[in-house]
């Protein structure tokens, strides 16, 4: 079959890499143009580059507009595959060839749809993740599904951990996939629409801490920000402080939300639903970075005490 590519980042140079590795020619590939976004800078592999190392044309674009249309038109696809693309595609661009367009989203649909679908999972709470080829439609991630692989999400794992491994099943799933067109045993489930979640993109408000959710969720929420990713934060007598490490303490923590109690090895927060009522369990913060780039420890960081704020006032 003749393929073209849509993608960026490492996600999109995983799919392409795969795409060449298969008995299938690659005969485009489209990409966005390099980015330094807090999030598109994030596992920024080039797709460009991998595309020309092995001489297949390259179209780079924010849009898919009337010229990619036509480039993609003229390069007679059977099938289109996307990964990690970020704009809009028209109806007359994924629905052209035979096999219609192929999408991979790293989760398992129809849970999860939208951005950062890796992340929102893992501070969600959800026992697993994966990723879903489905058939592009008119809406975002809501297409018939073809392959789905499955991964649960250990104890601990953070969110770079969980994408890291959500890509090692991008050759398989691909492959999966293409055999299945190629065959003509590809098998179609519907998703139903009824179970879908959307998520938004993620912006820095989405890594400021609240305290008033439970310890456990506010865990999961720091292990889901990790390096590279934007970390989780706050602010402590006015001072931006990103949280780089907590745990759930031991002991229960009564009083005002966000209270810091120098106990437990660490700085433990009052945190929870009616915090007053001393019946949750605290975080325990046992590293931040200050805004100078240092790291300290919670227990050293917060020994005169205080509270941990939404805003610098």
């Amino acid at each position: 079959m003749r393929i073209v590519s849509f993608g960026f980042q490492t996600w999109g140079r995983r799919t392409l890499q795969a795409l060449i590795d298969s008995e299938h020619e690659v005969v485009l590939a489209v990409t966005h143009p390099a980015s330094e976004h807090a999030y598109k800078g994030i596992f920024s592999d080039s797709v460009e580059e991998l595309a020309r190392e092995h001489g297949i044309p390259v179209h780079r674009t924010e849009h898919a507009d009337a010229a990619t249309i036509d480039l993609v038109k003229r390069a007679e696809p059977d099938v289109i595959v996307v990964n990690s693309w970020y704009t809009w595609m028209p109806a007359e661009l994924y629905a052209m060839p035979p096999h219609g367009t192929l999408n991979l989203h790293d989760s398992l649909l129809p849970k999860f749809t939208g951005f950062s679908p890796v992340l929102w999972a893992l501070i969600s709470g959800e026992s697993e993740f994966g990723l879903t080829v489905h058939r592009m439609d008119e809406q975002l991630d809501t297409g018939d599904i073809l392959v789905q692989h499955r991964l649960p999400i250990p104890p601990g794992a953070t969110g770079t951990e969980l994408v890291e491994a959500g890509m090692e099943l991008i050759p398989g799933a691909v492959h999966e996939a293409l055999d299945a067109l190629a065959n003509g045993t590809a098998e179609w489930t519907p998703q139903r629409k009824e179970e879908r979640t959307y998520f938004h993109k993620r912006a820095e408000r989405d890594s400021l801490i609240d305290w008033s959710w439970e310890a456990a969720d506010l865990e999961r929420f720091v292990r889901a920000l990790s390096a590279p990713y934007p970390r989780a934060f706050a602010y402590y007598r006015g001072e931006r402080v990103e949280v780089l490490a907590a745990k759930v303490s031991t002991a229960r923590y009564g009083g005002t939300a966000g209270r810091v109690i120098v106990q437990e090895d660490g700085g433990a927060v009052v945190c929870g639903p009616n915090p007053v009522r001393g019946r949750n369990h605290g975080l325990v913060i046992t590293a931040v970075r200050t805004a100078d780039g240092v790291e300290h420890s919670g227990a050293e960081f917060f020994r005169r005490g205080g509270y941990l704020t939404d805003s610098p006032a």
